[in-house]
């Protein structure tokens, strides 16, 4: 007999295999009291430049790789200052499905301008926490409480 009618089931139930964390890297580029953000193509909200970590790639050399695809800008990773990570729900993943999220402080005297894999670079501050995926979210409100950005 089956469950009554209307019981989601959409993935694996008690002792069924955990979602492996989503691993990721990104930079906060800062001026005037704002970080860069972007809007990937096909999308709406404003996410971190940044992207999955390669194989055999450590988070520094992906957040420098992911930002000149993104923002065509150009970054020494060991220049780059790791800020924090951010663990938190996945955008548009089953719930359960983390992203963890390294960001590093970057600096670069280029102006970011969006590429192939971006439609348009935004200069966020906390008041635009409602444009934002979770992770976006709390990476705005760790740089606002930090006092690095409005």
């Amino acid at each position: 007999m089956s469950g009554p009618t209307g019981t989601p089931h959409g993935g694996p139930v008690n002792g069924g295999p955990a979602h492996p964390d989503i691993l990721v890297a990104a930079i906060a580029l800062i001026r005037d009291r704002r970080v860069l953000m972007v809007t990937a193509r096909g999308r709406e909200v404003w996410f971190m430049p940044g992207g999955k970590i390669d194989p055999g790639e450590t988070e520094a050399d992906a957040a420098a790789r992911e930002a000149w695809e993104e923002v065509a800008v150009r970054l020494d990773p060991a220049a780059l200052v790791p800020l924090f990570t951010v663990l938190i729900q996945a955008h548009g993943e089953p719930d359960g499905r983390l992203v963890r999220m390294a960001v590093f402080g970057a600096e670069t005297a280029d102006d970011p301008a969006a590429s192939a894999e971006v439609s348009a670079v935004h200069w966020a501050s906390s008041a635009d926490e409602g444009r934002c995926p979770p992770a976006g979210i709390e990476v705005l409100r760790r740089l606002h409480a930090g006092g690095l950005i409005d």
